[in-house]
């Protein structure tokens, strides 16, 4: 394992975050303040509670979860697209680092941005809403689990893609619909019958219930559904960078 590879990527990846830090951390916390202002505060104050939790307080895994896939799929794909864009990705392909080194390298400084992020838009909840973290290690898991899994899935968009506006394509007219689908406002069980058997298609649902048991030990689905949902889109993942760097679709166009 050629670690000072890694870590070369890393580095850089690491660097260009803090280079745009308005960019890349003050303004999802921004936006997402504002979720909590509108639908904790001012909403969420005459909504009753969902199954003993109040409304704001409830909302706070989908909205992390919300931003947490958005940001690891932009992490990821831009930082790989930009190498491609540039033709400096010849340099990387020429050098004595294999593409599981590459993969780490880009795929753990997305991650490590997404955690953090995830990390300071649960400490700015605590500023307009009180809530508590029954099981925080599991809380924490799940936030490393999707950080890393969408980071991978980000990845694989940065290689598929070849113009920018690609790499917002699937966040914008996917990701996003599917989380605000998927239970981030609302418990599925609120739903009607055929609605809530529809809603188990949707993969998000199984990321948020799970997330959100951690906080406050209960979900509309089980969690270790949840959490072996997201190691099988993992593992998919991983099986799908794999095949493109085997074949070399898409790496060098």
């Amino acid at each position: 394992m050629n670690i000072h590879a890694i870590r070369a990527i890393y580095r850089f990846e690491m660097a260009r975050t803090f280079r745009t830090l308005m960019q890349s951390i003050a303004s999802p916390v921004l936006s997402t303040s504002l979720y909590f202002v509108v639908f904790g505060a001012a909403i969420g104050s005459r909504m009753g509670a969902i199954g003993g939790v109040s409304y704001g307080a409830f909302i706070i895994p989908g909205l992390i979860m919300l931003s947490l896939l958005n940001e690891s799929i932009s992490n990821a794909s831009f930082g790989i697209y930009m190498p491609k864009w540039a033709g400096t990705i010849y340099e990387l392909l020429s050098a004595p680092v294999s593409y599981v080194e590459v993969v780490i390298g880009y795929v753990g400084a997305a991650a490590t941005k997404s955690v953090i992020l995830g990390l300071l838009i649960l400490l700015t909840a605590r500023f307009f809403v009180a809530y508590e973290i029954q099981h925080p290690i599991w809380m924490l898991a799940f936030l490393i689990l999707t950080a890393v899994t969408f980071s991978l899935f980000g990845f694989i968009i940065g290689l598929w893609a070849d113009d920018f506006q690609k790499l917002q394509v699937v966040p914008l007219m996917v990701i996003t619909p599917l989380t605000f689908l998927g239970g981030s406002f609302y418990s599925i069980s609120m739903l009607p019958p055929v609605w809530q058997k529809i809603t188990l298609f949707n993969p998000v649902v199984y990321l948020v219930n799970g997330f959100r048991w951690s906080f406050y030990g209960q979900a509309d689905v089980n969690v270790l559904v949840s959490a072996g949902a997201t190691v099988g889109f993992l593992l998919v993942c991983l099986g799908v960078v794999w095949w493109i760097f085997r074949t070399g679709w898409k790496l060098k166009s």
